[in-house]
């Protein structure tokens, strides 16, 4: 199973202060598509104690998980960023692939795949590399940069018990002071930018914590867990419910007879442990004075995914958890609901489904982040969410509103029978209240008024419907090869790690000879035959950040999915050394040579090069080349070797342009940036440029 090796924070504090100004991109994202926001217009919320520039982020998921996803959805314009979920079990065996959004969205992964150590540490470079980003603004933000701090919101589950042992109960608090790892992370940052150790880290990390509620977690251990991150924590609390709140026979009518999603069986034995709404919504009130007692705040966030029969069997198990459209209804339904019992007086967050289309009108609901996942695992990955907060300006403008809650109150024209409904309440309770307590309170009522109008209208939407989401991506019939593809560029957006990456390698044509042993042990040379590039751009995946999640297979039109099929770069002989079925490359700089370690076809291998001269090694035979003309200069038999044996001429030309490409010095990424701290080999021919 493939293994997540976070990046070392000096190379990717290298990747944040050189990609810009080198290939106008961030961790492969283009800077094109970097939000900018609207000097005239303001889409700030207040949460958590904090006014966060933009109102929405990524669900606790792929996109929140490493250093680099954080770095991505902060570019992108997420300003609230809910962690991925941990929990104490952080040695998990995650099925691969598991990550299916071919058509509307399903996952069978559902926890952290680093250690709990690890997670906090990606967590906190994250955070430290958004501010070194704010600080320097290569990325153009201008004034916009000092305003722009994400909020983090932490993500944990699923049991009391666990949420109590030492790992995690220490966890909890250090995240609220992560000073020690700042520490920790400052002290790595290379003496050529130490300015950047000076900076104002802040040690805050979080202060609000999001309970997820696994399917089946009992309604008094989600009360008992919420009280104890509320008294022995000292945290804000938001409990993450599930779609099952609605009732099986709710959801399959909504399923099956409104959005005509006949395929998905939704799991039944789900929905008999899960929270009632009247557990729900007892739980709701007690908690909010539970909280309101401590100072803290407590809110629900709506929906969770929903558990489903597996039926396509593309990923592994018996079921597997929906999201995407069918979802953004379920979790609108459980948002009316529950407005309809609480109206404003409980905080409400969403997720499920959100994309470019829905975006406004869940913001309009005075949904509180409003969260995305699915959508980003498309085309164009973190680059669409620029798009959302883009709808967003455009909305506020054409209804004349300067800021968010005018968003709130003029989307669909609520605010006058909001105003009358807030002050029928004060009168009839006898209260008075100031202007901005007034003015909130009638946001949030139109807020929910909107909820009732959202949730009627995404139910007859054709755009939910199956008919409208059952096309998966198309295949064109060919099977993917190491170099020269498409080039259709759909691998690297859609990795929300960051693993897909380009590399550049001038096309060319030219002969070669194979090293033929024979059982006699002798060592001859025969014509191979000719090697083909065709294209200048290739793609390529850093291992390291590679989970084998298969969503590059799903949107891949070639067959073979590219993390498999595409030239596999390692970050350290310890993760080469652990996939011993994959090809794949481990390059090194040692005394003073570029060493490459290799496995081409199944076999292992490696190269060496200095100065004009390149030797490969397969074990059997030892080659060695003269780089300029790429040609053999002598073979030889290794000691105790012997034959019949082939060493084909193209194990040199693959190793020599897969390193000749990734150390591109026009280019930067994971290979190029860790290579470039190691010493320099002595031979100016075997500079950067392989």
């Amino acid at each position: 199973m493939a293994e997540l090796r976070p990046i070392p924070f000096a190379e990717l504090l290298e990747r944040v202060l050189v990609e810009p100004a080198r290939q106008e991109s961030l961790f492969d994202l283009p800077l094109r598509k970097i939000w900018r926001p609207r000097a005239d217009l303001d889409l700030s919320v207040d949460v958590h104690g904090h006014r966060a520039q933009s109102p929405v982020g990524p669900a606790a998921g792929p996109h929140a998980q490493l250093a680099q996803n954080i770095v991505l959805a902060w570019a992108a314009g997420s300003r609230i960023i809910e962690l991925k979920t941990v929990q104490v079990l952080d040695e998990l065996t995650i099925p691969r692939p598991c990550i299916d959004a071919a058509t509307i969205g399903y996952n069978v992964e559902w926890s952290q795949e680093l250690r709990l150590a690890e997670s906090l540490r990606e967590y906190v470079a994250g955070w430290m590399l958004v501010r070194i980003l704010r600080e320097l603004d290569p990325l153009g933000l201008g004034a916009a940069a000092a305003l722009s701090e994400p909020v983090f919101e932490l993500s944990v589950g699923y049991d009391l018990k666990g949420l109590q042992s030492v790992q995690m109960h220490n966890y909890l608090l250090q995240a609220q002071n992560v000073g020690t790892l700042v520490d920790e992370l400052r002290a790595q940052i290379p003496e050529q930018h130490k300015r950047l150790r000076d900076l104002d880290f802040r040690s805050d990390l979080v202060r609000c914590v999001t309970l997820s509620t696994f399917h089946g977690c009992p309604p008094e251990e989600i009360e008992a867990i919420a009280r104890y991150l509320i008294d022995d924590v000292g945290v804000d609390v938001i409990v993450k419910l599930n779609p099952t709140l609605l009732g099986y026979d709710e959801v399959l009518y909504l399923l099956h007879d409104r959005m005509g999603y006949h395929d998905l069986s939704p799991k039944r034995s789900a929905f008999e442990g899960d929270l009632k709404w009247q557990e729900a919504i007892a739980l709701g009130w007690r908690m909010q004075e539970a909280a309101a007692r401590r100072g803290r705040s407590f809110g629900v966030k709506m929906t969770n995914t929903l558990v489903v029969e597996n039926h396509k069997r593309w990923l592994p198990g018996d079921e597997m958890y929906l999201s995407g459209p069918p979802l953004h209804v379920l979790a609108m339904h459980c948002v009316e609901r529950w407005r309809a019992a609480f109206g404003g007086a409980v905080p409400l967050s969403f997720s499920g489904g959100i994309d470019q289309h829905n975006v406004v009108d869940a913001v309009a609901c005075d949904l509180v982040p409003v969260t995305t996942c699915t959508d980003l695992l498309r085309p164009g990955g973190y680059g669409r969410l620029g798009k959302y907060l883009e709808n967003l300006e455009e909305a506020m403008a054409a209804c004349g509103a300067r800021d968010r809650d005018e968003l709130v109150c003029k989307r669909f024209g609520k605010e006058d029978e909001a105003a009358r409904l807030v002050d029928g309440e004060l009168e009839e309770q006898g209260a008075r209240v100031d202007a901005a307590e007034r003015r909130a309170r009638v946001v949030r009522m139109a807020g929910v008024l909107n909820s009732h109008e959202v949730a009627a209208r995404v139910t007859g939407d054709p755009r939910y419907a199956a008919g409208k989401n059952g096309k998966p991506p198309r295949k064109v019939g060919s099977s993917l090869v190491l170099l020269d593809c498409l080039s259709c560029d759909k691998c690297v957006p859609v990795c929300p790690n960051d693993a897909n990456f380009s590399i550049d390698t001038p096309p060319e044509e030219l002969g070669y000879e194979d090293v033929v042993v024979d059982a006699a042990g002798g060592v001859t040379r025969e014509a191979g035959g000719l090697w083909t590039v065709k294209k200048a751009q290739q793609w390529a995946n850093f291992a390291d950040a590679c989970n084998e999640c298969g969503n590059c297979d799903v949107f891949c039109p070639e067959d073979g999915g590219p993390y498999v099929m595409k030239a596999r770069y390692f970050g350290s002989r310890a993760s080469f050394d652990a996939s011993p079925g994959h090809d794949g490359l481990w390059i090194e700089r040692a005394a003073g040579e570029l060493q490459v370690h290799a496995r081409v076809a199944g076999k292992p291998c490696a190269m060496r090069t200095s100065g004009d001269e390149a030797i490969v090694d397969d074990g059997v035979v030892r080659v060695r080349y003269d780089r300029r003309r790429d040609a053999i200069v002598e073979a030889a038999l290794v000691d105790g070797a012997r034959g019949p044996h082939r060493l084909s001429g193209t194990v040199y030309l693959t190793l020599r342009t897969l390193l000749r490409a990734v150390l591109d010095p026009q280019r930067v990424n994971a290979v190029s940036v860790r290579l470039a701290s190691a010493p320099a080999p002595a031979s100016a021919s075997a500079s950067a440029s392989g």
